[in-house]
């Protein structure tokens, strides 16, 4: 059976069974997350926007924010058949892309607090991070398969690795 390829948007989260290519194109700042299980043949992926969701409505995206996307996409990997044991995660993005002059220290780090939150989130739920492509200031796009449950990380002016 042919891979099914399915692309998310800014602040999107999705969990599928095997085969299934998922993309999520223009990661700058934010984090892709690609969560999977080899066992269950189950992936799943988010496109995290921000470290977290302290002090903002509730009619936020689950996907956008650090806090909300790791235990929201776990317990979707759980629900589709996947063993925590058995959950590993790659990751990219969090790039710095802008250095504006009189910018606040807070929205030029917002790639690296949300790599930071996702690599802390990941190690409170015991996922193994095996892989990652994070930090410089060039945008990503990423698609994750599961045909070879890897990363394919396609970043401006550097090319194509897979993790």
């Amino acid at each position: 059976m042919a891979e099914q390829t399915l692309v998310l948007g800014m602040a999107d989260l999705m969990v599928v069974p095997a085969p299934v290519k998922l993309v999520t194109l223009g990661l700058g700042s934010c984090v892709g997350l690609v969560v999977f299980d080899t066992y269950a043949k189950v992936a799943g992926m988010a496109h995290i926007m921000l470290p977290d969701s302290r002090g903002l409505r509730g009619s936020e995206k689950i996907g956008k924010f650090a806090d909300t996307a790791v235990p929201a996409l776990l317990e979707e990997m759980l629900k589709k058949g996947a063993t925590r044991s058995h959950i590993k995660a790659k990751l990219a993005g969090g790039a710095q892309m802008f250095s504006l002059p009189g910018a606040s220290a807070d929205f030029l780090t917002v790639g690296s607090k949300n790599v930071s939150e996702t690599k802390a989130k990941l190690l409170k739920f015991g996922i193994a991070l095996l892989a990652s492509d994070t930090g410089g200031n060039k945008g990503r796009t990423i698609e994750f398969s599961t045909s070879n449950w890897m990363l394919k990380v396609k970043t401006l002016g550097k090319g194509v690795t897979e993790i």
